[in-house]
């Protein structure tokens, strides 16, 4: 008897061996179908230039050559390839992010998942690079430069903190410390004190508003109209209440560049424009004659996904606006993209507004102040865009 229930144990241990055995060829197969079958696909598949839903160019077959070879460059720009062009690629963020989330993380990819359904970048490595030290020197020697040019008190640097700083509040319990505090604090120790405005302290005092987006990394309209009435007033002007302009929702569909990265379902944001009820005609010239406007809004974004891009239609090289008021002064605002909302404000006090963003102005900067006749400037970013931004050596050129 205890003969035969061995035979059988041996016997089910047998079938049960096969069976795992059948399994793990089955599992192995289906991973090498994956493995393989994705990356033929890419091969096969018609080539997407241009991401939608993440906002930027996707990496092309890189060309192959000694020297990129063997430094690395061909594998790494191979292995970003296939990333980006891997068929369903948008699918999958979906599932590798809800599964995650399942497990109980509240940080993927470097994104919180916060309070009240924020995503907020953690910005984690942003402000320790050599990049974001160099370029704290490069805007200090820029401003300097600039003292001779300008009276007394018009020259600000204004460098705006992210959602990372001001809704630390709205983070994971145990976030760690961003460094972005530290890293403005640097900044400010760095340029002349007459030109350093302090937007945080202005931003945290309106904290519990909306004043960033949930789904993107800029700071919504009525954060910027903050910033603008203190810089105002520090300026000499009298900014109006925000009774005198008129509020309109542009969309309350906008999912931004975070939500692209994660990729799972989230509170859209709402975008809104304030206009002033008075505010004097003006005309917008783009990239020297390119094109001209008399709307601030390209409203033709809000059909798309990339709608922050209402605003000026984008980044540009340079627009110029001209205004119908009878100031003498006239702004020039070197400035990364959240500068977009900010600048409708200064309508009403300076009759031309030039706004250059340095990342894709190949002119020599130097000789274009010589032949302006500016009265004031502005530097206008946002922290870990200042940090990372490789071509702010331009500044000096």
């Amino acid at each position: 008897m205890k003969r035969k229930k061995r035979l059988r144990r041996k016997e089910y241990l047998a079938l049960e061996r096969k069976k795992k055995d059948r399994q793990n060829k089955v599992l192995t197969g289906l991973f090498l179908a994956l493995v393989f079958g994705g990356t033929a696909a890419t091969f096969l598949v018609p080539k997407r230039e241009f991401s939608d839903r993440e906002n930027r160019a996707l990496q092309q077959f890189p060309k192959a050559s000694v020297d990129s070879v063997l430094n690395g460059e061909f594998e790494s720009d191979y292995e970003t390839y296939l990333s980006d062009q891997f068929p369903g690629r948008d699918g999958w963020i979906r599932v590798k992010t809800e599964a995650e989330l399942a497990m109980g993380k509240d940080e993927i990819k470097n994104i919180y998942f916060a309070k009240d359904d924020y995503l907020i970048e953690s910005h984690e490595g942003s402000f320790t690079t050599d990049t974001a030290e160099k370029n704290i020197g490069y805007l200090a020697a820029f401003l300097k430069s600039q003292e001779n040019r300008f009276e007394t008190g018009r020259i600000t640097a204004m460098i705006v903190p992210n959602a990372v700083e001001i809704l630390k509040d709205k983070l994971p319990k145990y976030a760690p410390d961003s460094g972005e505090s530290a890293y403005l604090s640097k900044i400010q120790a760095a340029v002349p004190a007459s030109m350093w405005f302090d937007a945080s302290s202005v931003l945290a005092e309106h904290k519990d508003e909306y004043i960033y987006y949930r789904t993107d990394h800029h700071w919504t309209t009525l954060g910027a109209w903050y910033a603008y009435q203190a810089w105002a007033e520090a300026k000499g002007f009298s900014p109006a209440p925000l009774s005198d302009y008129t509020v309109e929702t542009l969309t309350t569909d906008f999912k931004g560049t975070i939500e692209s990265k994660v990729g799972v379902d989230v509170v859209p944001d709402t975008i809104q424009s304030f206009m002033k009820k008075d505010l004097p005609a003006y005309t917008l010239d783009y990239n020297n004659g390119q094109k001209s406007s008399d709307d601030l809004y390209d409203r033709s974004y809000l059909e798309g996904k990339d709608k922050y891009s209402v605003f000026f239609g984008g980044n540009q090289p340079v627009i110029r606006a001209s205004i119908k008021n009878n100031s003498a002064r006239k702004l020039l605002v070197i400035k990364d993209s959240y500068a977009h909302c900010f600048l409708p404000f200064t309508f009403e006090d300076f009759s031309e507004v030039d706004f250059i963003d340095i990342r894709y102005f190949n002119e020599s900067l130097k000789n274009y102040l010589e032949t302006s006749d500016y009265t004031d400037l502005l530097f206008l970013y946002n922290a870990s865009g200042f940090a990372e931004d490789v071509s702010l050596a331009k500044l000096l050129s």
